[in-house]
């Protein structure tokens, strides 16, 4: 799927850019360092502007140890947000403001992201719900280069959260649906309170397509899929009741916003070109490494394969024989085998050739032909036991199973190896 491009805003009217405010003196690194500018998106929240600007801008002033700025992205505000805003700009120091006539969160942090000539940006809500204890580990990993992206988490460890069963149930099943669709590392996808590096950030943009709260979904699955690293911080949060957020159809988007993104990813549209990280390097001018090549890659491989194998025969036999009750061994055998190799093969995406260079849809395809043919074999020696030994038990017809389902492994791995998850180490070497 080739995404469409955004329609374009019609206006977009920004004050002149704020100078970057200077670090604090007593926690602040030589100059020169990164600037980070930290966008308020808001839409209609003339009230908690002003508590929520004032605050920020004292805590930023008081020990915030890099260059920085405040802009304001009013998306389409129909209340005095607008006037609210320009007059917060002329009273602090720092503070400038960016109006869209379109409405829509996504749509104002793309807008004022791409735009920044800041080293880093970020982002959070205006109900200041996340502490702000949080900021300076959210922005360190990504001015000394450690990371891409950084993220605040509601739901790692060591997280602190005040909010109603209702959004904690909603989170919670919203996330675990998220890991569980896309295999993902991060824990919280939606907490209002984000960083990224400039020149890591603007390529996710274009292909970024949502407007307004997939948003910071969808740029993080960007991240993740092309292989930027996700630094989360734990964070202290504390709900605000009054919020602009429909649940119920926020949710809908979302899922929705899922799928798009998985059609995304499988047609390889989702690959963007992205500034090289450098390959680790030892630290220590005496350190024993060992030769150069692929370090042990293969063992790596072959015994993550095989673990991974050994669980989903064991998975695949005990599922056959639950369904073998009820179905033929051929329809069980297929269930089995079709539900053990989905997680099979997306273990060993993951786990044993997680430095594949394959495209996503070639990837699937290759699995997609090895389930066939595994399938094929397995399900022919099934029958033929059932022929050549009549009244045999399921017991036997299941230990049969998976003796056949070893062999088909052995020839998936070689071709999963040789062919289908291509490593770009072994092209070089």
């Amino acid at each position: 799927m080739t995404p469409t491009p955004h329609a374009p805003t019609r206006a977009l009217a920004r004050s002149r850019p704020a100078p970057f405010q200077p670090a604090s003196r007593s926690l602040g690194p030589a100059p020169g360092t990164a600037t980070v500018e930290i966008v308020i998106p808001v839409y209609n929240e003339e009230r908690a502007l002003p508590g929520c600007l004032r605050t920020l801008h004292a805590r930023l002033d008081d020990g915030f140890p890099f260059p920085w700025r405040i802009t304001v992205a009013d998306n389409a505000s129909t209340d005095a947000t607008l006037t609210t805003a320009h007059g917060l700009a002329d009273e602090l120091p720092g503070v400038s403001v960016v109006h869209l006539d379109r409405k829509g969160r996504g749509l104002a942090l793309r807008t004022v992201w791409a735009g920044s000539d800041a080293d880093i940006v970020a982002y959070m809500d205006v109900d200041l719900s996340t502490g702000l204890d949080g900021l300076l580990p959210l922005v360190a990993p990504l001015a000394s280069g450690h990371s891409d992206l950084a993220i605040g988490s509601r739901l790692a460890a060591g997280a602190r959260t005040v909010r109603g069963p209702r959004r904690e149930f909603i989170s919670r099943c919203y996330n675990g649906i998220v890991r569980l669709t896309h295999g993902v590392r991060f824990t919280d996808a939606q907490c209002g309170f984000k960083a990224a590096r400039t020149d890591v950030l603007r390529p996710l943009l274009e292909v970024t397509r949502d407007d307004a709260w997939f948003f910071d979904t969808e740029l993080l699955l960007l991240a993740e899929h092309n292989g930027l690293r996700v630094h989360e911080v734990p964070v202290d949060w504390v709900e605000d009741v009054d919020t602009r957020v429909d649940v119920v159809s926020t949710a809908t988007d979302d899922l929705r916003g899922l799928w798009t993104m998985a059609r995304l990813k499988a047609s390889g549209a989702g690959r963007v070109e992205l500034p090289r990280r450098p390959e680790p390097a030892a630290e220590h001018p005496d350190a024993v490494l060992a030769p150069t090549g692929r370090r042990g890659a293969l063992s790596w491989e072959v015994g993550c394969f095989v673990a991974i194998g050994i669980v989903s025969t064991l998975g695949q036999a005990l599922l056959y024989w639950l369904l073998r009750s009820w179905w033929s061994p051929a329809a069980a055998n297929l269930v089995s085998l079709l539900a053990l190799t989905v997680l099979n093969t997306e273990a060993n995406r993951r786990l044993t050739f997680r430095h594949t260079a394959a495209p996503p849809t070639r990837a699937h395809l290759g699995a997609g032909g090895l389930f066939v043919l595994g399938y094929l074999a397995t399900s022919a020696a099934v029958l033929w036991f059932t022929h050549a030994v009549p009244g045999a038990s399921t017991a036997a017809e299941t230990a049969v199973l998976a003796a056949a389902s070893v062999v088909v492994t052995v020839v998936r791995f070689a071709v999963l190896r040789s062919a289908v998850f291509r490593s770009p180490h072994r092209r070089t070497s």
